[in-house]
């Protein structure tokens, strides 16, 4: 099991990984990251907001800077939120493709979360990067002639 650390930065350096496998703790410990992360730039525009007494009508700057704070926070963790997922999809031995079930309106986030929680399936090793022998030498020989 990774450490809340050790799992956030594990996603950040396989931004856009989809090879290989995501821990249940990897995928969870970036999850709630994420939530925290989102939680505290909301209440930090919203707070102040709802100290200060705006005209009717107006948005406090505080409520702006919020949204783009989320808004960029969102584009920063796009790609990593896709990776990681088929990275754990792959951990439960499933392809990466069973990732647009997700977008499915209502059933896709409950497959999403079905799938986030089941424990790992040793079969999922075949999604592992394949070693780099170190050998220059193609797998065909060059000198024949391929037509």
């Amino acid at each position: 099991m990774l450490s809340p650390k050790a799992a956030i930065v594990s996603v950040f350096r396989n931004y856009a990984t989809f090879s290989g496998r995501a821990s249940r703790s990897e995928y969870w410990w970036f999850q709630l990251f994420q939530a925290v992360v989102f939680l505290v730039v909301l209440f930090a525009g919203l707070i102040p907001a709802s100290l200060s007494n705006p005209a009717p009508g107006e948005t406090p700057p505080t409520v702006g800077a919020a949204g783009i704070g989320i808004f960029l926070f969102g584009l920063l963790v796009f790609i990593p939120n896709i990776s990681v997922f088929v990275r754990r999809l792959h951990d439960i031995d499933f392809s990466g493709w069973f990732y647009f079930l997700a977008i499915i309106p209502g059933f896709g986030a409950i497959v999403a979360v079905v799938f986030a929680l089941l424990p790992s399936n040793p079969a999922g090793a075949r999604f592992d990067a394949v070693e780099n022998l170190g050998t220059d030498t193609p797998a065909w020989k060059p000198s024949q002639n391929l037509s």
